[in-house]
């Protein structure tokens, strides 16, 4: 089942999680410092929250979470054709879970991803984690991936 990501900024996270325990009837899925999600199914929705109290805006990213890692790849490809650029992070451990995913941004610049989750529990921390990351300015044929996916103490940004 694919569903729509929201990731919000939020200035306090345990007033966030209440609220948005309370609206959408369901407790977080995962808990973390500075982190939560919940997995929303009616309507099917992945909310993330991360704690920023000098985030410039509520909106951190935006996403579509799919089911597996063909997914993933068949939408790199598709945007690929499109023209659209590209910054692919394969076996990335990113918002406390690893992913593989593909990012794109619109003409206004908010950030888009597809990704799946491919182990909602890893056991290494994102100091110890190399990740794999191409930045959109180098997609090219033959770049070199290189670390940095996530800032901030390992939350996504993008």
């Amino acid at each position: 089942m694919s569903r729509v990501q929201l990731a919000l900024n939020v200035a306090e996270l345990d007033a966030a999680i209440q609220f948005y325990s309370q609206m959408f009837q369901t407790d977080p899925h995962k808990v973390r410092p500075g982190y939560a999600n919940f997995e929303v199914e009616d309507p099917p929705l992945k909310l993330v929250l991360i704690e920023s109290e000098h985030a410039s805006a509520p909106l951190n990213h935006l996403g579509v979470e799919v089911d597996s890692t063909a997914e993933v790849h068949s939408e790199t490809e598709r945007f690929g054709r499109l023209g659209l650029d590209i910054e692919i992070e394969d076996q990335v451990v990113c918002c406390h879970a690893e992913q593989d995913k593909v990012w794109v941004a619109d003409p206004s610049g908010t950030r888009w991803e597809v990704y799946t989750i491919t182990d909602d529990q890893p056991a290494a921390s994102y100091a110890s984690r190399a990740q794999n990351l191409i930045p959109l300015a180098e997609v090219t044929a033959g770049a070199s991936p290189i670390e940095d996916c996530c800032a901030d103490g390992g939350l996504c940004v993008g």
